[in-house]
Order: C-alpha cells, then structure tokens, then sequence
C-alpha cells in the first residue's frame, strides 16, 4: 500500500492543479465539525425517532434546529468496522477491519482527521476508538487526532468504572477499583468513584474551550449506552437512576433510559458550551449511533422498542442492526425541522467532511459528500449505487440496499439471498427473492462487486447462530 503520506500528498497536488470543487467557498472560513457517536444506540430509542417511554429534549432539539435523516445507515452492525468505515471512508467489503478484532489501522490507511489535520484543524477524539491498541501505529494520536482521552481497545470500554483511560499514548491512573481486571482494563469495579462517560466528556468541553479561536474536528465517540458485558444481567452501568429511580420497571431498563438521559443531557452541554463560546454559526454538530440497539448486560431492546418499526438488531444485517440516526445541525445554513429520506451511511462522512473544509477527497472511496444535501442543494446531491455491509461473526453474512430494495444472504455466493421492499416491507417480513427474480439477480451482483477478499476475513460458510424470536418484527 502507498505510504500515507505519499496520498495526502497527492490529493494536495491534485488539489493545487485542478481546484477546488467543494462546499466550502473561496475566502470562507473553516466550519468547526462535531460529530458525535453512541454505541449501541438503536433507531427508535430517540423520542424524535419514536420513543414513548421517554424523551431526549436536547437530541429531538437538533431535530427541531436541523435535518433529520431517515433512511441513515451505520458503517457496520458492531463497534470495530463500523469505526473503520467512517474514519476511513471504505465500506466493510473494502476497508481493513470488518470485524471486531484486535487489529489496529495501519501506517498507510488514511483517516478523515488526517485529511482534516492537513486542512488545518485541530482534532480531537474522546471516547472510544477502537481501531489501535497501546503501542500501535493505530492509536488516534497516530492517525490524524491532535489529542485522545478516552478508550483505545472496545473490551475495556466495556468496563464504565475503569482503573485508568488513556490520554494521547499514556494510561492515566483513576481511583475505581476493579479486582478480577484483565490486562486490557475489563472487568466488573467494587469500589465505584469515576463515571468514565462523566471524565471522559469533560475533557471534551475542555477542547472546545481550548480550540475556540481555530478551526476544529471534535469526534465524540461516546460509549454510552453499552453494557458492561462482563457483569452479566448488571451491565448497564449508570451512577444512578436518576429521574427514572422509582419506575416500575426492571433495573436493566432504568440503567439503559438513565444511560440515554445522560448522553442527551450531554448534547445539550455541548449546545450550550457552542452558545457561549459564540461559535453556533460556525459550527455543524452532527449525531448518530455506530450500530443497532443490544440484547446484552440484562438490557432487553424490546421493552423500549428499541429498534423501532425494523427487525434485527446488533449483529444483523437486518435493518434494526445497522439503520441509526443521524442529525445535523448547523444555524444559519441547514435548513430548521427538515426531514430527509436520502440513503446514505458513515462512510459518506470521509467526503462530506473535506467537502466542507475545502479539500478534495481521496480516490476510490466508498464515499459521498452530503454538503450539498445539508446547504439545501438537493439537486446537486450525488447518490450511492448500492449501500453495501458484511459481517464475519456467526459465519458471513453480506446485506446490500439499492433503492426501495434491501437484500441479505448468508454464506456467501452458495447462500439463500433474501429480498425485501422497504417501502411496502419496512419491518422485513416478505421475502420476494422467488416473485422478483430479476431484481434479486442485480443485487447478487452488487455483492460480488462490493466484496474484496481479505486474509484477515476469509469467508466462512457454517451456519450462523439462529436470530431471537424477539428480534422479527
């Protein structure tokens, strides 16, 4: 692979020949970019996408002030990949990590920070990565990020009173003490004293506050609400149940909503850190979720209805597993309380992002710039062929959307694929891959298309473990 920087330095000449072609117009200055992320948050647990039980004001408030996408997909249907596809910009059956893994990104993959660093922003990361391990070429500080504070490795971030997080490339000690903990920071704490999501976001506003007079790329990954898969049926770990204390409800369902009313109250700080710093109009502030809501820590994703009208959720294919919110917000530029059924995922970030900033992408990306669909130039928005996603747990598993059209197949090329209308067939329950034949052909072909070997993900054909009863809607 040609080396990193031989790319950036391309694209910069490219760049330099050709000019611009972007967003960002001549002269304007750099718009400052917030993206923040959930982990394991599913489609219907906003009450801007349907949730009843509760409500997210500061969340539905990006609604309100901005666009609302409804047809949004995350970059995988777990945490690793789908952090893969939106640093890098190259879906699953492109990009180097397709699964959850310890591999760390390479010397030579490019990130959408590095892209932005060169720009001239300052980035930063808090939360959890995921894509590099301590003491790899893949930690953030090493693939575009300025400053990191937060969890590199998905197995320790599972543990929400850890015995250190990271900052840059160090571990920073804290008091929680966890008795049994492995060598990567998991484990179950006995003595509870730091909320990591509380440390974590701190340092987040912090950032703002530092960076407020230049441009920057804030990446908010947090790790709210997954559960603590070590502690079992206790795993939504939460200081307390906060306003939903005396629901009549089981605990894991208190621990997931006070876990979803800490993160929207979250989004709200960083609202309101923005309005005091003076850069709302300076400032897009986009939210979403890396995948489907879980069945893990005690949590039950049926009680909320967690994935909405769709079927699935983590590890499917399935639309529950991988269509997530995203919300954009950016006064005085994106257009207040719109909706939009375009069909884009986070891959498309990579493109958007350097539309925005002025720079040209890379080449032979699985990307496309949203800018103009954002700035209300619908009519210049390009679209994707066919959204692709695959999936190495359970055997493999390959999920392709093409318009009204969404097709899964487990096994690969051998496999059964199915075939579904999502606009007659949202919830996925009528296969029609044996009345529409033609279209079901089409979309076996843009599998085999959007599919690149890899030696770190050989397709495995044994049957995959069967779906919950409770996950078909």
């Amino acid at each position: 692979m040609m080396n990193r920087w031989v790319i950036l330095a391309a694209a910069g000449l490219l760049l330099s020949i050709v000019g611009q072609a972007s967003a960002q117009s001549e002269g304007a200055p750099l718009p400052n970019i917030v993206f923040i992320m959930a982990d394991d948050l599913g489609y219907g647990d906003l009450s801007c996408y349907g949730q009843k039980k509760f409500k997210t004001p500061n969340i539905d408030r990006l609604a309100a002030e901005g666009l609302r996408f409804t047809d949004y997909y995350a970059g995988a249907t777990v945490c690793a990949p789908s952090r893969c596809v939106l640093m890098t910009g190259l879906h699953t059956g492109h990009c180097y990590i397709r699964g959850n893994s310890k591999l760390s990104l390479r010397a030579g993959d490019v990130t959408v920070a590095e892209m932005l660093q060169k720009a001239g922003y300052t980035c930063g990361q808090f939360g959890k990565w995921g894509l590099g391990g301590e003491k790899t070429g893949g930690m953030p500080t090493k693939q575009g990020f300025n400053t990191f504070y937060g969890y590199l490795d998905q197995h320790h971030a599972h543990n929400y009173f850890p015995t250190f997080l990271i900052r840059n490339t160090e571990r920073v000690p804290l008091t929680n003490v966890v008795p049994e903990e492995d060598p990567l920071g998991g484990g179950v704490a006995t003595e509870r004293n730091q909320y990591s999501p509380d440390l974590i976001f701190g340092e987040a506003l912090k950032f703002l506050d530092d960076n407020k007079s230049k441009p920057f790329f804030l990446y908010l990954s947090i790790t709210l609400p997954h559960a603590n898969n070590e502690a079992k049926q206790k795993g939504m770990e939460i200081p307390d149940y906060g306003s939903f204390k005396n629901e009549d409800w089981p605990d894991a369902q208190k621990g997931l909503a006070a876990m979803i009313r800490r993160l929207d109250d979250q989004v709200g700080e960083v609202l309101d850190k923005l309005n005091e710093l003076g850069l709302d109009g300076k400032t897009l502030v986009m939210f979403t979720s890396d995948n489907g809501p879980h069945r893990e820590g005690g949590n039950n994703p049926d009680f909320f209805d967690s994935n909405g009208p769709y079927r699935g959720i983590k590890r499917d294919l399935y639309e529950g597993g991988i269509r997530v919110p995203l919300l954009a917000r950016w006064p005085g530029r994106i257009a207040k309380g719109t909706t939009t059924a375009y069909q884009g995922y986070h891959g498309d970030m990579f493109a958007t992002f350097c539309d925005l900033a002025g720079i040209r992408t890379l080449p032979d990306l699985d990307s496309l710039s949203l800018a103009p669909l954002l700035l209300g130039r619908p009519e210049d928005q390009q679209t994707h062929k066919y959204l692709y996603w695959e999936f190495h747990e359970r055997g493999f598993t390959q999920a392709v959307r093409h318009g009204e059209w969404k097709a899964v197949r487990d096994g690969g090329e051998k496999g059964k694929l199915q075939l579904y209308n999502l606009i007659d067939d949202p919830g996925e329950t009528t296969d029609l891959a044996a009345t529409d034949k033609e279209v079901a052909r089409q979309m076996a072909l843009f599998m085999k298309d959007a599919h690149v070997d890899s030696r770190d993900w050989p397709i495995r054909t044994e049957k995959k473990k069967p779906q919950a009863k409770a996950d078909a809607k």
